[in-house]
């Protein structure tokens, strides 16, 4: 009731009377006035005018399962919503819930991480209330060996729910990052449990940079986060709800493909160093070369310095620019 109740409110301007809300929820209107306290308690801001109703004045930035639930406008992803204010990585809560049988679309969604990792192992800090740390448990009927063009199909709709939410131009940093201006915002890594022929399930776990306004010294001058950028306050339940909504149509169109080729073309518009030297570094040895753009496989094609163009297989390789991270 809470959850339908904060959608109501959210899609009214103006007020709705007691009578209005227990009519349309069909509960008494001190079971109303219950959950508007509930509500305040969470920090919603309410107006209650006598004769007139309730109003919804302005949102706290929580991640509570009825924030974001009320948020959600999708056909299949995020209908199965786990929400909570501390874990130790939402990664490892999906890898538990997908060998449990969640469904296709299951997501969670945390307030703050413990054990957050990046690509390649690295440590990834969420500070409780900074940062939008979620991800999504997916069950695609495709071959095991494509499921990596899933992080280029996510990196595509962060940046456009970003640019769309935050009024900003975002760019990938390939394979797995989003960056403005040359500094991070946003992780993603993607872990997979299958078979030599079937994919069980895939977790892509993402995180955005929402609040955050101190950094570690180490990464302060190759970080950077939505609030530092624009100066606001923006809501993680609403940038989750662009996220989502933006995935969904991205993966079906990459499934029904099996492919990037639908994508490609949006994706090298946001890719950042395309036609720009960069450096591949490699196990074998770093090497430089022009970034020319990806292949529908989500390769990377770069051109060495005598022709010969190398395709790039995320993994083990990371990719930067001549003169720093990006």
């Amino acid at each position: 009731m809470k959850q339908k109740l904060l959608e109501l409110l959210q899609s009214t301007e103006g007020f709705l009377s007691g009578q209005e809300l227990s009519d349309h929820l069909n509960v008494s209107r001190t079971a109303v006035w219950k959950v508007m306290k509930s509500l305040e308690e969470d920090g919603y801001e309410i107006e209650a005018v006598r004769n007139k109703g309730y109003s919804l004045k302005k949102e706290p930035d929580i991640l509570t399962k009825e924030s974001c639930a009320s948020r959600i406008n999708t056909k299949w992803l995020g209908k199965n919503l786990m929400v909570y204010d501390v874990t130790d990585s939402t990664n490892t809560r999906l890898k538990l819930a997908g060998e449990q049988g969640a469904p296709n679309g299951s997501v969670a969604v945390a307030n703050a991480q413990e054990a957050g990792k990046g690509r390649l192992g690295r440590h990834w800090e969420t500070p409780k209330g900074s940062a939008l740390a979620f991800s999504l448990l997916l069950r695609p009927q495709i071959q095991p060996e494509n499921a990596s063009m899933l992080t280029l199909v996510a990196a595509l709709a962060v940046s456009r729910a970003i640019d769309e939410y935050a009024g900003i131009k975002t760019q990938i940093k390939w394979p797995n990052d989003i960056v403005y201006q040359g500094k991070k915002l946003c992780g993603i890594l993607t872990e997979m449990s299958a078979d030599m022929d079937q994919i069980h399930y895939v977790i892509v776990g993402i995180g955005i940079n929402v609040q955050m306004t101190d950094f570690p010294k180490e990464i302060q001058n190759t970080a950077t986060s939505l609030k530092l950028v624009t100066g606001k306050t923006l809501l993680r339940n609403e940038l989750l709800a662009k996220v989502l909504e933006e995935f969904e149509v991205l993966y079906e169109q990459f499934v029904s493909a099996e492919s990037l080729k639908n994508l490609k073309a949006e994706y090298e518009s946001r890719l950042a160093n395309k036609d720009n030297r960069v450096n591949v570094l490699a196990p074998s040895g770093a090497w430089q070369g022009i970034c020319l753009g990806i292949k529908e496989d989500g390769a990377l094609l770069v051109q060495r310095e005598d022709g010969k163009v190398e395709e790039v297989i995320a993994g083990e390789v990371s990719v930067r620019g001549i003169y720093g991270y990006v």
